[in-house]
């Protein structure tokens, strides 16, 4: 089997696992956005809504994810500098300005808990992440504060494929 049959190979059996009830995965097998790119590089197209995580020379796997809301959203190179499973979350301070009804801490796993499943940290600075969400209908729309939404199914199937240092440049 090629590298291609099998990628895809395997991300049909991750959605087999899932079951019929799971909701339509935002992932998809793509030629990469610059062939150039180093596997296990990630690009968000913050324009397109998508993000790209490259698997080999020409390939990537492309997600639809959330955005930064308008004055929310940046570019440029951070790099994988967390990785957690089910992160606990404490609301930054201009969040807490927004929302001041948002308690200081919601626990991982909770189902308030806005991090979802999975959190790709991305520093230096630690100030915004790649993660799952607790509000799917989000997927595809401008909706953060500059950090990257993701489906949980997306999220964890990412988090499995990314590794520590990863490069993560975000492109408008």
């Amino acid at each position: 089997m090629n590298r291609r049959h099998a990628l895809i190979a395997a991300m049909l059996a991750g959605t087999a696992a899932l079951g019929a009830a799971a909701p339509a995965l935002a992932r998809e097998l793509v030629e990469t956005p610059d062939p150039r790119l180093q596997p296990g590089t990630i690009v968000i197209r913050t324009g397109e809504r998508k993000l790209y995580f490259v698997t080999g020379r020409g390939e990537a796997i492309r997600y639809t994810i959330a955005v930064g809301k308008a004055g929310k959203q940046w570019r440029g190179t951070k790099y994988v500098e967390e990785l957690a499973v089910e992160p606990a979350w404490s609301p930054p301070a201009s969040v807490k300005r927004d929302k001041p009804s948002l308690p200081d801490f919601i626990p991982g796993g909770s189902p308030r808990n806005p991090m979802g499943a999975r959190v790709i940290g991305l520093g230096p600075g630690g100030q915004y992440a790649i993660h799952g969400t607790n509000m799917p209908g989000s997927i595809g729309t401008a909706a953060s504060y500059g950090c990257f939404r993701m489906h949980n199914q997306d999220v964890i199937d990412l988090y499995a494929r990314v590794r520590m240092g990863a490069a993560v440049v975000v492109l408008p």
